[in-house]
């Protein structure tokens, strides 16, 4: 069982930055690959940005990839999105999940979730 809190979340302007965390309860954080997914007002949620259980690997959504980075570190149990150059269409509900398959969109726990909201 992992629990998975994010916090990091507020609102910024067009261009600004955030960094997102997610801390993980328990042992076995090492051993779950890490992403992060977000639901707009209205929208189906959508992959944003993965890493593999080790650091060792990651790869991001279009719409993010060369502004948002994905990092963890498993001795703090802690993944992070760094998200720069926000837009107003990063306005989103921000999750971190945990799973235990690569490149497969299957996650097995999630977060309560962090409202990032960018104005123009």
């Amino acid at each position: 069982q992992v629990q998975l809190v994010e916090s990091g979340g507020g609102r910024v302007q067009c261009g600004g930055s955030l960094r997102l965390s997610c801390a993980a309860s328990g042992r076995t954080f090492s051993t779950y690959h890490m992403a992060w997914f977000r639901q707009a007002p209205g929208k189906e949620r959508e992959f944003v940005a993965a890493i593999y259980r080790s650091g060792t690997d990651s790869y991001y959504a279009d719409s993010v990839k060369g502004r948002f980075t994905i990092s963890r570190d498993n001795a703090k149990n802690t993944v992070w999105l760094q998200m720069n150059s926000l837009t107003p269409e990063d306005t989103a509900v921000y999750y971190c999940a945990a799973g235990r398959t690569f490149r497969s969109n299957k996650y097995d726990y999630w977060g309560q979730g962090t409202q990032v909201t960018v104005s123009s």
